[in-house]
């Protein structure tokens, strides 16, 4: 499969590197230009290009860049998308150490992916968001495993997320729906299942125990 990737942080490089190996087409970008990506590309086998690129002909897409760059992003970055696109957000906002305030997350409750989904005029699945970067490298198991990890997954569009279940699946993780965008508050920072390394049922749990109010922590 066809899969661009716009961020090579440490989400971006990781999902590079597992979705490479296990024998995707994978074009990585960053906001410094490929230029920037040849250690990565040697690595790995992705090709590097540049951000305007990086959608070309995907069919899935997964923006990994801090929440404050989002705007920044090009216009019309998925018009050469393949059609029926998937696009991955994998933001999550941090006013205090990154982002800086942003009025709709913090006055009109605005859920993150909803905010980033408007950004880029494109819909959006969120993962990615509340693991560990290094748990994609180290926390893969086979399927029945009883050690194996659930990722939350929260979108509207249920032929998407399906989709991205799939792939989740693929890189060793079992899945649990969170529901639409505008519930995928239970999967911000702050919550239960932020940064948890629990099973189906452990994080379906700490799903349900998650509040909105967001923690002073994740306010701005």
């Amino acid at each position: 499969m066809k899969i661009g990737i716009i961020g090579a942080g440490n989400i971006g490089g990781n999902l590079t590197r597992r979705l490479s190996a296990l024998g995707h087409d994978v074009s990585v970008a960053n906001s410094r230009g490929p230029q920037t990506l040849t250690e990565l590309a040697a690595e790995t086998g992705a090709t590097p290009v540049r951000v305007e690129e990086a959608a070309r002909n995907a069919e899935i897409v997964i923006v990994t860049v801090p929440l404050k760059a989002v705007p920044d992003l090009p216009k019309g970055l998925f018009d050469e998308a393949a059609e029926g696109a998937v696009v991955i957000d994998t933001g999550n906002y941090y006013p205090q150490q990154r982002d800086g305030r942003i009025a709709a997350i913090e006055d009109e409750g605005v859920t993150e992916s909803r905010w980033s989904e408007r950004q880029l005029g494109h819909p959006v699945i969120k993962a990615f968001n509340a693991t560990f970067a290094q748990d994609l490298l180290e926390r893969p198991r086979p399927d029945g495993d009883p050690d194996r990890m659930a990722l939350s997954v929260a979108g509207d569009d249920e032929a998407a997320k399906a989709k991205v279940r799939a792939l989740i699946d693929e890189l060793g993780f079992d899945t649990v729906d969170t529901g639409g965008l505008d519930d995928s508050w239970r999967q911000q920072p702050g919550t239960p299942v932020y940064g948890m390394r629990g099973d189906v049922e452990a994080v379906t749990r700490a799903l349900e125990a998650a509040t909105p109010e967001r923690p002073a922590d994740f306010r701005g």
